[in-house]
């Protein structure tokens, strides 16, 4: 009888047997791979931990600090991420007398520009030719700024070497020599008693600490007190002041850890949105508002969001008082507070009080009745269009900014404003009503959730984000400013910068949610002292800019700008964080590739860099 062939059915459950047992290893080692792949492309969550500089290290150039020194900064990507063919060049330290250099602020160059209406200290940038290809020295024996809020009240003279201020302020309490430190009482020129005490006799008359007032701009800032001592009632103040003889108040508002930048009003807009500001103030700033055909304070105007106010103290508003310490006649000084009287009617504005110091006029909610008005005060006329968001390098205008057109009498002109801190994660006006191509209220959610997530992120790789560490931070595109808004939970501010020329111009979003910003070209300098900043990040700015400019000229303003031991976020391409990568390896910075948040395949990538402590060092005689 011939044998059966095929296998008995106890081979066959083995020979199935075995072959799921093959493939069940495929699988398994192939997860194993997998898994041991991702976890050596993945970067360590801890990855710089700045710390204060100590004494040992105050004078010392190129002295890191000991965490960062002993990071590996060199990724593990399997993509060779930081292979590069661009050869490094070495960037060396200019001259000390540098040290303060402000690029479009420069005295020196705006000597050669006219003075009328003080022109020449407007923004005057240098040309390519006249570029330094070098790095701003720190002062010797520079020193961390201290800690908010102790900065407030504090400053290392070492920092900003100018005694100039504790001398011709002495009476009015701006600022103090005590021993090696600054110290700022809080005065100032019209608040003898110190700003704390001003802000009180301004809540009297105005609601601040009820979430409505949230934005403010201090012309004129000296050292930004009143700025300062308004953060305690969530009030954010965007504090500018010129660089003039009154030296280094900007710089010294920065040290202390309060918003601020280098302005002034003269012939430009001042650069800013329109209906940007809830509140306007001018404490002595010596700005002639009664002048020029009221232009500055149809600047004001144009900043002011419907509603907002305008608070005026020292000359001329009680000028029976004080007009013999002014050293002016009685005369003068009725006529020019008549004329600003006469000026705030003609714009519609409505005088709320005059009290003591104080005067304050507030700006209509919507131009319903101003309208109707031009058949009686046909000067100064509305403005037929004047893109009022315009503001980089622009002429002001002699015109009223008009406002959005309403419905009703009652309705403000732009959409009504949450209040803070609500304010802050609402839909915006400008978004809502659809005035703003390309975004809608899905994306601004959407935006904001995000970038909760990247900030979440941002805290595993920078602990020290989420401790303090830093206070001063900029944002070089800041979109919708929700990078801002997921810091808020913090002792930060973000100086949120929108570039000029991108097409999507959402500054005006920023500041109806309660946070501050301008706008800039950074194919020039920022308007800002070296050393005022703790943290940058900047977000696909490299990839906007790379073809506009030398790219290496933006990092040595971010570098200026940045202070030693400071943080830098940068956020691109992998090419083109490679190449900022290379620029950077020659100024004295550390830095490390990171992966995406979402994992090591997404081709954006992240740099977080260190600027390491070295300071200048005075010529030997």
């Amino acid at each position: 009888m011939a044998r059966d062939s095929h296998p008995s059915p106890k081979i066959q459950a083995d020979q199935r047997n075995m072959r799921i047992a093959s493939i069940l290893l495929v699988i398994a080692l192939c997860s194993i791979s997998y898994i041991i792949g991702a976890w050596q492309g993945t970067a360590s969550s801890t990855v710089i931990t700045p710390s204060k500089v100590t004494k040992s290290s105050q004078c010392r150039p190129d002295k890191a600090t000991s965490e960062t020194k002993g990071l590996d900064f060199q990724a593990h990507h399997q993509v060779g991420l930081n292979e590069s063919s661009v050869k490094t060049e070495a960037f060396f330290p200019c001259d000390l007398k540098f040290s303060e250099y402000t690029p479009c602020q420069d005295p020196r160059r705006a000597r050669k520009f006219e003075k009328t209406m003080l022109k020449y200290r407007e923004r005057h940038c240098p040309k390519k030719e006249e570029f330094l290809r070098c790095l701003i020295p720190a002062p010797p024996n520079y020193k961390n700024p201290f800690s908010w809020p102790q900065s407030r009240d504090y400053a290392w003279y070492d920092n900003i070497p100018h005694r100039e201020l504790s001398i011709e302020k002495a009476v009015q309490n701006w600022i103090q020599v005590d021993g090696k430190r600054f110290r700022f009482p809080g005065g100032g020129t019209m608040f003898p008693r110190g700003a704390d005490a001003y802000i009180d006799d301004i809540n009297k008359l105005l609601p601040l600490t009820d979430g409505s007032i949230r934005t403010a701009l201090d012309t004129g800032c000296g050292v930004a007190s009143w700025g300062a001592y308004l953060l305690k009632r969530d009030i954010l103040t965007m504090s500018f002041a010129p660089r003039d003889s009154h030296e280094a108040q900007v710089q010294f508002a920065l040290e202390r850890g309060v918003p601020a930048m280098i302005g002034i009003i003269a012939t430009e807009r001042i650069p800013y949105p329109a209906r940007a500001f809830d509140m306007a103030h001018c404490s002595r700033c010596l700005i002639p508002w009664n002048k020029h055909d009221g232009m500055y304070l149809i600047e004001v105007d144009r900043v002011l969001r419907p509603g907002g106010y305008w608070i005026l103290s020292g000359p001329p508003i009680r000028w029976k008082q004080y007009y013999k310490g002014w050293q002016r006649t009685e005369e003068d000084l009725k006529q020019e507070q008549d004329e600003i009287e006469d000026l705030a009617s003609r714009l519609c504005w409505k005088k709320v009080v005059e009290e003591g110091d104080l005067a304050i006029w507030q700006k209509p909610i919507n131009h319903a009745e101003c309208i109707k008005d031009r058949n009686i005060h046909r000067d100064p006329p509305i403005c037929d269009n004047n893109d009022p968001d315009s503001a980089w390098y622009k002429k002001m205008d002699t015109c009223i900014t008009s406002l959005p057109e309403v419905n009703s009498p009652t309705d403000t002109a732009g959409g009504a404003l949450e209040k803070w801190p609500q304010r802050a994660t609402s839909v915006p006006p400008r978004i809502s009503t659809g005035s703003v191509p390309g975004f809608t209220p899905k994306i601004f959610h959407d935006d904001t959730k995000l970038w909760e997530e990247r900030v979440n992120y941002y805290k595993k790789l920078i602990p020290p984000l989420a401790k303090g560490r830093f206070r001063n931070i900029m944002d070089m595109n800041a979109g919708l400013g929700s990078f801002a808004a997921a810091l808020v939970q913090y002792p930060v501010w973000v100086m949120n910068v929108v570039p000029t020329g991108m097409g999507k111009d959402t500054l005006g979003v920023i500041y109806e949610r309660g946070f501050i910003g301008t706008y800039q070209d950074w194919c020039e300098a920022f308007s800002t002292y070296p050393r005022t900043y703790d943290l940058i990040h900047a977000d696909s700015v490299f990839s906007i800019y790379q073809d506009r400019c030398d790219i290496s000229y933006i990092l040595l303003e971010m570098d200026r700008i940045l202070r030693p031991e400071g943080t830098v976020i940068f956020r691109d391409t992998v090419e083109t964080v490679v190449k900022i990568q290379s620029i950077t390896d020659g100024m004295r910075w550390k830095s490390r590739i990171m992966d995406h948040e979402s994992g090591p395949f997404n081709p954006e990538k992240i740099l977080v860099a260190v600027k390491t402590y070295w300071t200048g060092q005075p010529k030997k005689q």
